[in-house]
């Protein structure tokens, strides 16, 4: 059904593109949620209009998926989150610098009767207080994402998690993450575009709280390296769309875009959350 989805909307992305040389193809390959969420197809409409440039999203997937494809040759830029992964890609010389792009959020997920109180809570710092008092079961998701946001919120709270706020995720699948949640009755972090689109089944769970910005992670932009196999001119096109995505007037597509996609799902730079505030 993801793919699927993601398919879609790639379509759309095609059948709304504004008329330009195909031999002036940028091949892209990013991360399925700003696909999923519908935000990636309209800001290449944007992108497009602004670059003269044709876009071609070559593939929306996992990071299973589109880093071994950049990596490869198979696409000319890469948008995935800031990671191992993409740290790797530029020490191997596969790729240039990270580039910060956009935010997204993630949401924290449990049952109904909501036993510690989440819904009631003032952001997520609060909520972590809240279930380490209840002494509430917390499934430490083996994400890595829902698990830098997890550690983030406990450092912020000033609260060493008990046993019952690291309960072990033992799903056969990342995707079934709230399957299991649901079982033990536990609370979950988990990407708010993931379980809003049904890539993670909620399970029966609730979204109890969303939009905290220290609940959010950076997705970054990849250009070629210096071993990867993209020629001179691919790589110009490259950066002349990074360039515009970064930009003030790319950031405020990216906007607009997350708009019409029915957002927030994606926040530009500007939203980006201060975790370092003077004093700390």
């Amino acid at each position: 059904m993801w793919h699927a989805t993601c398919r879609a909307l790639l379509v759309l992305a095609l059948c709304c593109a504004t008329v330009v040389r195909a031999d002036q193809t940028v091949r892209v390959a990013i991360v399925g949620g700003p696909v999923l969420a519908g935000v990636w197809p309209r800001l290449v409409e944007r992108a497009q209009q602004a670059t003269h440039l044709h876009i071609s999203t070559v593939m929306a997937a996992p990071k299973d998926g589109v880093v071994p494809a950049f990596a490869r040759g198979d696409a000319d830029l890469l948008l995935i989150h800031g990671s191992d992964e993409a740290f790797f890609l530029a020490g191997h010389g596969l790729s240039g610098p990270l580039r910060p792009w956009a935010l997204n959020g993630f949401a924290i997920v449990g049952p109904h009767d909501d036993p510690a109180g989440v819904r009631q809570a003032t952001d997520g710092t609060d909520a972590m207080r809240r279930i380490a008092a209840a002494d509430a079961p917390l499934l430490a998701f083996r994400d890595p994402g829902s698990f830098t946001i997890a550690q983030r919120l406990w450092k912020r709270a000033g609260i060493r998690p008990g046993a019952r706020q690291q309960w072990p995720d033992e799903s056969a699948k990342p995707q079934q993450v709230l399957v299991t949640a649901a079982q033990q009755g536990a609370y979950a972090i988990v990407g708010y575009i993931p379980v809003r689109f049904g890539r993670i089944p909620d399970a029966g769970l609730d979204v109890l709280l969303h939009g905290d910005p220290l609940m959010q992670r950076m997705y970054v932009i990849l250009e070629p390296g210096p071993r990867h196999p993209a020629s001179r001119v691919q790589r110009q096109r490259a950066a002349r769309l990074a360039q515009y995505l970064v930009s003030a007037a790319g950031q405020a597509a990216l906007v607009q875009a997350d708009q019409d996609a029915g957002g927030p799902w994606l926040q530009p730079l500007s939203q980006t959350p201060d975790l370092y505030p003077s004093g700390e």
